[in-house]
């Protein structure tokens, strides 16, 4: 055979992949602790979307591409009267959950955060639910909402445990598109075929580049790439319920798969490596550990490697609000990933920037006794100068404890340590947070904030009778999972 040709026999589907569409059949979603963790997570990623609303940096993103379409049985977005097909409602979803950085959270050898998801679950159930009452059946019910939320979290925890995309330059949201476009074309009503093939598209788009997300470059794109991601999803679903072939050996083809392409170990002083590692690797089969594991931003809009720390600021409030210009330094002892991703000096550009700066996280707390979206704003970084000064006093040091725990599988802490010494050679103590009250180690503490959290951010959209009838209805976990998709969403339409 001449040696100018390839040989073209068609391989099976990558295991990888076989193995995330044999999940989302085959899976039954029983734990109740999934599932109960899953209700918390909808009214928490909701409240984070309504909230957001009050952005006009967010708002400006949303809403049909050709103004005046009209879309019979449109998705809706929630805290809004927009009805959009469910490409774009997707991205509209996803795009409000994300901006303010207070959705949940996973931390391992990949981040991210997979109630991102929902923006595809929701857009897509309303969607159907109101096809099948147009055709006389039966529509979607939460419960059915809640177990794609499960596994979505599952697929896109599971595969970032021992696998980082951010060490080769890669954004994790590229995770969401394949967690999402997996439960979206099952609930679409996919054949095993049809969800490989959707979930192969998927890993042929490759990924965005980690570029928004760190300095000198960190800005809003940031804050709607995942609404992108699980909109891209929704499409390629689509697609593929029409009969779109699927890419078998997308992740393991020699030369042109997602291994040797985007995935292979390179740094900035050499080539790749012909043994580098060009696939990924799992420590534990899919289940509902994500989800029942998941982590809460409760206490503060912040890049999560900094929850700890702000925690900590605001503990020392009081001791230091009085002397804020009699402080000397400021040492902040962190783990390796807040220092890779967060730890940032210089001028900061935007909102974006100051919501992925450990030391900006800290600052606010310390000088102002709390940290909320407000603070990461243009015209409150201008009127306070004292936070770029107690920026320049801070000194970032790694405790290898801490980062060590970061990745043991029984804690997954996030820890951060903060002292304070002032000019006269005095100090406050060290406060160390290890757990963010949104751990699974808080919960009992987590989730009544969390709860109130959820009714904070309803007031901002709706009046207080609507606001009551959505909490009642989402603390309920029974009434809430018989409650047909349309009527939940009912509940969240604005005038």
């Amino acid at each position: 055979m001449s040696a100018n040709v390839e040989l073209n026999n068609r391989p099976d589907y990558d295991q990888v992949i076989q193995d995330i569409a044999d999940y989302v059949i085959d899976f039954k979603v029983e734990s109740q602790e999934a599932l109960d963790t899953a209700r918390n997570c909808l009214m928490d990623t909701l409240g984070c979307g309504l909230l957001a609303l009050r952005f006009p940096e967010c708002t400006k993103h949303l809403g049909p591409i050709v103004q005046g379409t009209v879309v019979p049985n449109g998705a809706r977005v929630p805290g809004t009267s927009l009805s959009l097909d469910p490409v774009k409602a997707a991205w509209d979803i996803g795009c409000i959950i994300r901006w303010l950085d207070y959705n949940d959270t996973w931390l391992a050898a990949e981040w991210g955060h997979p109630s991102d998801n929902l923006g595809g679950i929701l857009a897509v159930a309303d969607h159907l639910s109101q096809v099948r009452l147009s055709n006389g059946e039966a529509p979607l019910t939460m419960r059915e909402v809640l177990e794609a939320m499960v596994m979505a979290h599952e697929i896109q925890g599971v595969i970032a445990l021992e696998n980082s995309f951010n060490r080769v330059g890669l954004c994790h949201v590229l995770l969401v598109r394949v967690a999402s476009v997996a439960v979206v074309t099952k609930m679409m009503g996919g054949d095993r075929e049809q969800i490989m093939a959707a979930i192969s598209q998927a890993w042929v788009d490759g990924s965005a580049l980690r570029t928004y997300r760190h300095a000198p470059n960190a800005g809003s794109r940031k804050s709607w790439a995942a609404g992108d991601a699980t909109s891209r999803a929704v499409r390629l679903a689509d697609m593929s319920m029409r009969g779109e072939m699927g890419i078998p050996g997308v992740l393991t083809a020699d030369q042109w798969g997602f291994y040797d392409v985007s995935f292979a170990k390179t740094n900035k002083d050499q080539a790749i490596k012909p043994d580098a590692q060009r696939q990924f690797s799992f420590s534990q089969d899919y289940g509902s550990y994500v989800m029942e594991n998941i982590l809460f931003k409760i206490s503060f809009p912040a890049e999560f490697h900094a929850q700890t720390a702000a925690e900590a600021a605001v503990t020392l409030h009081a001791q230091v609000k009085d002397r804020l210009a009699d402080i000397d330094k400021i040492v902040i002892r962190t783990h390796e990933s807040a220092i890779r991703i967060i730890s940032k000096s210089g001028p900061l550009a935007n909102a974006a920037d100051r919501d992925h700066c450990l030391q900006y996280m800290t600052a606010v707390p310390l000088a102002f006794g709390n940290l909320i979206a407000e603070h990461y704003e243009d015209d409150f970084h201008a009127a306070h100068p004292i936070i770029d000064e107690l920026r320049n006093k801070m000194e970032i040091v790694e405790d290898k404890r801490f980062t060590a725990e970061y990745l043991e599988a029984d804690k997954r802490s996030i820890a951060n340590a903060i002292q304070v010494f002032f000019k006269d050679g005095s100090s406050t103590e060290e406060v160390v947070v290890e757990y963010p009250v949104g751990h699974r180690r808080r919960r009992v503490e987590g989730i009544p904030l969390l709860e109130q959290k959820f009714k904070n951010n309803l007031a901002t959209r709706f009046p207080n009778r609507q606001c009551q009838t959505i909490f009642t209805l989402c603390k309920d976990q029974t009434t809430l999972e018989n409650t047909p998709v349309n009527r939940f969403m009912d509940l969240f339409v604005t005038a």
